[in-house]
């Protein structure tokens, strides 16, 4: 029998993290973000997120969030953090559309040249 893993958060999906501390221009606070690392690295406790927020300021690194998508605002491809989402805790609100990580995956790709 496999066992599903329905706790550990998985590529796409959104959730609710608390980003503090945070210095300079970080986003801090308990915000959500968009998962971007595989599940499998995941279970480490670890995961790679871009947060989230309702503030645009417009930038072309900002992929707008839909009508469909869980919540509301830009996911900031420009911000990438690794966070001990165990430590920290989360809550798993729903996941994005293909086209939506797709967007980001392409975005993050550009960012860091690869």
């Amino acid at each position: 029998m496999v066992e599903i893993d329905t706790k550990v958060p998985k590529r796409g999906n959104i959730i609710w993290l608390d980003f503090n501390p945070t210095k300079g221009h970080e986003q801090s606070g308990k915000r959500p973000a968009l998962v971007l690392s595989h599940q499998v690295y995941n279970r480490t406790g670890l995961v790679v997120v871009c947060p989230i927020t309702t503030k645009s300021k417009g930038y072309n690194t900002e992929v707008l969030l839909g009508e469909n998508d869980p919540v509301k605002g830009v996911i900031l491809t420009n911000q990438i953090h690794t966070k001990d989402w165990m430590v920290r805790g989360i809550d798993i609100v729903g996941s994005v559309n293909n086209d939506v990580l797709a967007q980001v995956m392409i975005r993050v790709g550009v960012l860091l040249g690869i």
